[in-house]
């Protein structure tokens, strides 16, 4: 359960497929996706062995993208709790001059980011790709608790992550590719 949205992992079993869909609570309509066939290694020396297909996590983005999951607002409450996001228009007042002119006082700032369409996910052999389609728009919190909008910016992110095993122990590596 995310945010009081359910999520049903829905699976088939045939005599030659295992396959899983991952949807969204309440809307079973089917994904935008084609399963693609794909094989496992003809291994014997495991007593399990777990495989994930590109669907898989394709249907996966689907869902938490229209249950509305990719969906953040960082505020001032969270700002308290986290030194990373102690932010207020006068950091961005320092990069962007008209935000400097709007607001001589300094005030806590609101960010909401909003993925703008479903993030698509490649696999490779050793890594898989994200990328991610999105906005945000940054509010200053005035005195009176209100949000007077500052500007909003469209954002694109490709992201690699391998995944590796070392020393008995699960590693990973995260590369921002733009």
């Amino acid at each position: 359960n995310l945010s009081g949205t359910d999520f049903f992992f829905f699976f088939i079993i045939s005599d030659d497929a295992f396959q899983g869909i991952v949807y969204p609570g309440g809307n079973y309509s089917a994904p935008p996706f084609v399963a693609a066939p794909f094989t496992v290694p003809d291994q014997s020396d495991c007593m399990l062995y777990l495989a994930f297909s590109e669907y898989f996590f394709q249907t996966s983005s689907f869902a938490y993208y229209t249950a509305g999951a990719f969906n953040i607002t960082i505020a001032e409450d969270v700002s308290r709790t986290c030194s990373y996001f102690n932010i207020s228009t006068e950091i961005f007042g320092g990069i962007i001059p008209e935000v400097a002119q709007y607001s001589v006082t300094p005030y806590p700032v609101m960010l909401k980011l909003m993925a703008t369409e479903t993030p698509i996910t490649s696999l490779q052999q050793d890594s898989f790709t994200l990328e991610i389609q999105g906005s945000m728009e940054v509010f200053a919190v005035l005195p009176d608790s209100s949000t007077q909008s500052l500007f909003t910016m469209s954002i694109a992110a490709n992201t690699s992550i391998a995944v590796n095993i070392f020393d008995q122990k699960l590693m990973g590596s995260l590369c921002l590719n733009r």
